[in-house]
């Protein structure tokens, strides 16, 4: 079974069509190889309408992964972090610290993403920055831990050592 996952752009520019969307595409485009990608959506920068989008995919079309670019850095209207805690039950603090170091081996920068991760009902919920070198840096660093979460989350009782 492959897991339906969505990409949300948070651009306030990319939803009003003054910017064109790319790290959307590019993180499509990686999910693809393992995910059935139903959309990507974009979004301005405004808290409430990022969680109700992350909550609407999550519960009303059962979408398993929901990967996050962009509002994640210390900038005034950066406020996707706090949308994804209003609508998760569970931080994965491991993913977010996880891009975090790795990334900081790239660029000290990197100690700026304010990225969070959770986990809502039996879905994930993965926060990536906006650039697109960043963004699919830090999607390559917990892709391979993702599908494992997805099991869990969804109650597979399997021990985790393989």
């Amino acid at each position: 079974m492959r897991y339906r996952a969505v990409v949300v752009t948070v651009s306030d520019k990319g939803s009003v069509g003054q910017r064109v969307d790319t790290s959307g595409p590019i993180l499509k485009e990686m999910l693809e190889k393992a995910y059935d990608v139903a959309d990507v959506i974009i979004v301005p920068d405004e808290a409430p309408i990022i969680a109700e989008t992350i909550k609407d995919q999550i519960d009303r079309r059962g979408i398993d992964l929901i990967v996050t670019t962009g509002g994640t850095g210390v900038g005034p209207r950066d406020v996707t972090p706090e949308a994804t805690r209003l609508v998760i039950e569970k931080e994965l603090p491991g993913f977010a610290e996880a891009m975090r170091m790795e990334s900081y081996r790239i660029t000290p920068f990197a100690l700026i993403s304010r990225a969070v991760c959770g986990i809502r009902g039996q879905s994930i919920v993965v926060n990536l920055p906006g650039s697109p070198k960043a963004a699919a840096e830090c999607l390559s660093f917990v892709e391979a831990a993702i599908p494992h979460a997805l099991e869990k989350v969804k109650g597979d009782p399997t021990d985790c050592a393989r």
